[in-house]
């Protein structure tokens, strides 16, 4: 016997909010993979200077995103399965699975506020690194040039903080962009162009966060409730 008044108001509802959950996994896994592919990030992120790679926190994060958007998908699936077939079992693993993924998002949100300035920092100080490199005698016989350049080219910018207006005009040339050599504003600095794009990617994981953990609880909430009126109108 299937669920009758506001029961089955509430299993039509839970459904429409895994629907929706399936909709946010997909949503956060396309997120996800631009990111990963991002012109930006992979131009500065792949580079090595010498026996140095980039700092590589910033790609832990994505590749934890691509895991909970394909979880988020596959948990939405069954929520939307175990709510039309009024499966007890099915809602049952689906509640655990929310909770699971609930206590994962909130573990990676803590993960990513307590990180969220030492990704740029730690791009920052690779880019220093280069570009001391780069400014040294015998800079030809490193990468360090080449890493700054790709670095100038793929930001639009032109040195650290200091160095715009007192780098030698010789290696201003050589290291910036023509189309801002003659150019010494503020917002032309690498540093501050490094957190833009930075700072600008977390917001956007941080309400994609924000929305999918009202979602959950939501969600939870509903699937009990359904669970147990399934489990009532059985006994009748």
């Amino acid at each position: 016997m299937g669920v009758e008044g506001c029961t089955k108001c509430i299993k039509y509802l839970l459904f429409v909010f895994n629907f929706i959950f399936w909709l946010a996994g997909g949503i956060i896994l396309g997120v996800a993979l631009w990111l990963r592919h991002d012109t930006q990030t992979t131009s500065i992120l792949y580079l090595q200077l010498g026996d140095k790679q980039a700092p590589n926190t910033f790609y832990v994060g994505i590749y934890i995103l691509i895991a909970v958007g394909a979880v988020m998908m596959f948990v939405g699936f069954l929520g939307c399965y175990g709510a039309i077939q009024e499966s007890q079992c099915l809602l049952g693993t689906f509640f655990t699975c929310l909770v699971i993924l609930f206590a994962c998002e909130v573990a990676a949100g803590i993960w990513g506020f307590v990180n969220k300035d030492q990704i740029a920092k730690d791009v920052k100080q690779f880019y220093d690194q280069a570009f001391q490199q780069a400014l040294m005698a015998d800079s030809d016989a490193s990468n360090g040039k080449a890493v700054v350049k790709t670095f100038h080219e793929t930001l639009d910018c032109c040195g650290p903080d200091t160095a715009i207006g007192t780098l030698p005009a010789l290696w201003r040339e050589d290291l910036c962009p023509k189309a801002i050599q003659k150019v010494f504003v503020q917002n032309l600095s690498c540093h501050k162009k490094i957190d833009e794009l930075f700072s600008g990617k977390l917001y956007l994981i941080g309400i994609a966060a924000i929305v999918v953990a009202v979602i959950m609880i939501f969600e939870m909430i509903l699937s009990m409730v359904l669970c147990c009126g399934i489990r009532n109108s059985s006994v009748y």
